[in-house]
């Protein structure tokens, strides 16, 4: 490691400038920002897994240069994936919460929900993570190099590098973009027509309802092409444990309330709803403990280094490389007291109408975004996955019992403690995905503060895009009832927020019994986050992770790169019909063939049309 460290020179010289914002890499980088915020809030709300599209975003940046004949453009390609990755990590941050105000809409009436209040939470929440973040660059990016493994930002280098130093440097947009074409009309086809069952599930047969009524035994897949990619990135070992998590609720602990008196006859999707997630909700609560006790050593380490920097401020920048260019400390204390008087204004004035109600929320944000900012730099950095849902449970929770201790209940209290959650979930995202940015520029040789700077153009187009996306798909498929969005991190949230804030309490032995377990699973060296999300996500969801997570494994090393590129088109060409289609069906234009859907040969297509996937998959990613 250390050898590795001394030798390290980014690929381009610290003392030559180079291309990095222009109109070209500005212009682009807005404009992935807006398609895959889309793409990213259908495929989040519609199975609860965010992908991360800073990897995508950099293929498409490579083979766009290399159509256009762009040179020296690794240093423009970079801010493309910088501006268009803000994406993800605020559609994250967004659906993982404000979904929520709909779910409880539907039980309150008189509760509103409004664009500005999607859109501000999430541009706050954006703007904070971000400058929370730049303080401690220098130590997760510089300081800890060799030490952090930043798989994601490992990838997407390598595809960024690849189209510098490879000869025809357009070889990868064939692949991916036939890819994206056959899981985009596969999905578009499915979720538009019904030509095929999208959830194959043991019901459909005489024997598989018979066990689902009596032993409340079901098995349920989804057929996506977006799902199926998503595994394979995702990997066989955490589709494996997102899986056991789901397989411990739905194959065991659901069987065994079944035979619980007054139970007997309650559906299992129910047993589910009341009970299973509810566990779920304890683990990943206690997750995001575990995660913040964990990292308390490097919160410390990090507040050093911030002070130890204050100095800096005063020094002329002149003789400075730019690769070690950082907004100056000045500015950023001024951008951070900006933000924050912004975010008092907007609980204020936008979302609580009662200033003492709204410092207190304010103080709940601005305490814990700072203090699970580096929770969430610390997990991107080692594992690549941020635990954003169990910190954001945890400061639901925090939140609610705060404000009922200073009366805030019912219908208020709920879009508040949402709304505080909103900001700090994007905030904890943001802070995640933006060291992933700062170490892609680190090892490449970018200028952080052009980095810094126009990431708050990303996060400004992204909130925009999300919060339009959302609403049109709350108009044309709704959180609640039949054909239901599942949004399951917001159903997660909106149960815990109703009881705490209607009077009623929680279902705290259940959340108790979560943490336990969590505790049992951390204590087996067992990862606790994705276990719990698998507990509370849906059955039919998490299995087709672990299919694609088996082609991962099935083709191996020796094809990885090649699978990502496939894996990441179906994603891509997946979610993006899937919001064309939400789009078809808000605009009136109903082509969904019911009755044949729910028909037995359409199951059948169904598994003919899903092996076929596979077998495209497996073919394109061996072959040469």
């Amino acid at each position: 490691m250390e050898e590795k460290k001394s030798k390290f020179t980014p690929i381009l010289k610290p003392d030559k400038e180079y291309p990095e914002v222009t109109p070209y890499s500005v212009s682009m980088g807005v404009l992935m920002a807006v398609i895959f915020s889309a793409a990213s809030a259908y495929l989040g709300l519609k199975v609860g897994q965010v992908f991360e599209a800073a990897i995508p975003i950099a293929i498409i940046a490579v083979s766009l240069s290399s159509i256009l004949g762009r040179r020296e453009a690794v240093g423009e390609n970079v801010m493309i994936q910088s501006i268009g990755a803000s994406s993800g990590v605020i559609v994250a941050g967004a659906i993982f919460t404000l979904p929520a105000l709909y779910i409880l809409q539907a039980k309150y009436p008189g509760m509103t929900v409004t664009f500005s209040q999607i859109f501000v939470s999430s541009l706050l929440g954006g703007c904070l993570g971000i400058l929370f973040l730049i303080p401690f660059r220098k130590y997760f990016v510089v300081e800890k190099d060799g030490e952090y493994p930043f798989p994601e930002a490992t990838a997407t280098t390598q595809v960024l590098l690849s189209g510098e130093q490879a000869e025809g440097k357009g070889s990868s947009a064939k692949p991916l973009l036939l890819a994206a074409i056959v899981g985009g009309v596969y999905d578009f086809v499915v979720s538009t027509f019904g030509l095929w069952t999208e959830q194959l599930n043991t019901r459909m047969t005489e024997w598989g309802a018979a066990m689902a009524a009596k032993a409340k035994l079901v098995v349920s897949l989804n057929t996506s092409a977006a799902v199926l990619g998503l595994g394979y990135i995702i990997g066989l070992k955490y589709a494996a444990i997102i899986c056991a998590g789901s397989a411990l609720v739905w194959w065991v602990l659901l069987p065994v309330l079944g035979t619980v008196p007054g139970l007997e006859s309650v559906d299992p999707r129910d047993l589910f709803t009341d009970y299973g997630r509810n566990i779920g909700i304890g683990a990943i609560a206690m997750a995001g403990l575990i995660g913040i006790i964990k990292s308390w050593g490097v919160i410390k380490s990090a507040v050093g280094l911030i002070n130890g920097t204050k100095g800096d401020a005063q020094k002329a920048q002149s003789n400075v490389p730019r690769t070690k260019l950082d907004l100056s400390m000045r500015l950023l204390v001024v951008a951070v007291a900006v933000a924050l008087v912004c975010t008092l204004v907007f609980f204020w004035v936008g979302v609580l109408h009662n200033f003492w109600q709204a410092l207190v929320a304010f103080l709940v944000v601005a305490i814990i975004s700072f203090l699970f900012t580096t929770v969430a730099a610390n997990a991107i950095a080692i594992v690549g996955s941020n635990p954003v849902s169990g910190m954001t449970l945890m400061t639901l929770i925090v939140a609610s019992v705060v404000f009922v201790a200073i009366g805030m209940k019912g219908a208020s209290g709920m879009v508040g403690a949402m709304v505080i959650g909103g900001v700090v979930c994007t905030a904890l995202a943001m802070a995640g995905g933006f060291i992933t940015d700062l170490k892609i520029g680190y090892w490449i040789g970018s200028t952080p503060r052009k980095q810094e700077t126009w990431k708050f153009l990303g996060t400004l187009v992204s909130a925009a895009t999300v919060g339009g996306v959302m609403i049109i798909l709350n108009k044309t498929y709704g959180f609640v009832g039949d054909n239901a969005l599942v949004a399951p991190q917001a159903n997660a949230m909106a149960a815990v927020i109703e009881p705490l804030m209607s009077g009623q309490g929680a279902p705290w032995m259940l959340y108790l019994a979560g943490a336990v377990l969590a505790l049992i699973l951390n204590f087996m060296g067992v990862p606790v986050l994705p276990f719990a999300l698998g507990m509370f996500i849906p059955l039919h969801l998490n299995l087709p992770l672990l299919v694609g997570g088996g082609i991962a494994w099935l083709v191996g090393e020796k094809h990885q790169e090649k699978g990502t590129l496939i894996a990441s088109g179906f994603i891509a060409g997946g979610a993006l019909m899937g919001v064309v289609s939400a789009i078809v069906k808000f605009c009136g234009a109903d082509w969904y063939l019911t009755g044949w859907a729910e028909s037995g040969w359409a199951a059948i297509v169904g598994i003919v049309a899903y092996v076929a996937l596979i077998a495209y998959f497996v073919v394109a990613t061996k072959r040469k």
